[in-house]
């Protein structure tokens, strides 16, 4: 079996004269990130791997939940920044069998895009949520049948749970 989890970035900010790919994370953001990464580390979702964005705001998130989740071997992919989810599945398809939990911090709309496309069955209720809004920080656990990450496709996940940062706490939003 594989496990893949899809978190977006953290709420960031959007300071003038700095670029898109630099933006920073807000205060909300910097709440946010190490709450839903204590929560996702209670629930026992302890990644092999990571798969990160190269953008600040994506950097900023994983290295407030990276040692919550038990510090895995993290990767640095430029091809995550703003991809749509075509482009975010061919790098996991790339990722190495030996890790059998998967998280990728990116971006929307391609994460959320990508998350709606490969839950094919799971709750109805936590799907439809999902097909309807990826905010901030939230975050999608999806499994797969089979050994292999290039194996993975559209339809063919289940979703075990879609968090988002109000779930753990309303003063987080998202």
């Amino acid at each position: 079996m594989r496990r893949l989890i899809l978190l977006r970035h953290a709420k960031s900010d959007r300071p003038p004269g700095v670029a898109d790919h630099e933006r920073p994370l807000n205060d909300r953001g910097k709440r946010a990130a190490p709450a839903v990464g204590a929560h996702l580390a209670r629930e026992g979702l302890h990644p092999d791997l990571a798969l990160v964005s190269t953008a600040a705001r994506t950097r900023e998130t994983w290295a407030a939940m990276e040692a919550a989740l038990g510090s895995p071997e993290t990767r640095w992919h430029s091809e995550i920044y703003e991809a749509p989810a075509d482009r975010i599945l061919a790098v996991i398809r790339q990722a190495p069998d030996s890790a059998a939990t998967l998280i990728v911090v990116g971006h929307n709309p391609g994460l959320g895009d990508l998350a709606a496309a490969l839950a094919g069955s799971g709750p109805r209720a936590a799907r439809d949520r999902l097909a309807l809004e990826f905010p901030t920080a939230a975050c999608a656990v999806i499994d797969f049948d089979g050994d292999r990450w290039a194996e993975i496709a559209p339809g063919r996940g289940r979703l075990d749970r879609y968090l988002r940062p109000r779930d753990i706490d309303p003063e987080l939003g998202g």
